[in-house]
């Protein structure tokens, strides 16, 4: 489940997306809740939804409930880095890299 990077990690990183995972920040881009910012706590991978801390309904008992918004509908802030998403940045760098080597030697 990938969300977009906004412009400047995307420049930073030179990456487009990047599977989103809780304590990332994010923006949301669409839908009633456009504009509201927040953290994910948690990504709900059997719904293909995440929720966002802060951001929840109230139900008709008093309760309150997450809501789920969709990944593609969220943009990222602020990456939670750790060993292995730098990994995975330097990985799809590499690649990059591999492709360029390949690409000019014809």
């Amino acid at each position: 489940m990938s969300a977009p990077l906004n412009k400047e990690l995307r420049d930073k990183h030179k990456v487009r997306s990047i599977p989103i995972r809780k304590d990332d920040e994010v923006t949301i881009v669409r839908g009633a809740n456009k504009g509201r910012e927040g953290t994910v706590s948690s990504v709900y991978r059997l719904k293909y939804v995440v929720h966002i801390k802060g951001i929840a309904r109230e139900k008709t008992n008093g309760q309150s409930v997450p809501i789920g918004v969709h990944p593609s509908k969220v943009v990222i802030t602020k990456l939670k880095l750790d060993k292995d998403r730098e990994e995975l940045l330097k990985r799809i760098e590499r690649g990059r890299e591999e492709k360029a080597k390949r690409g000019s030697g014809d």
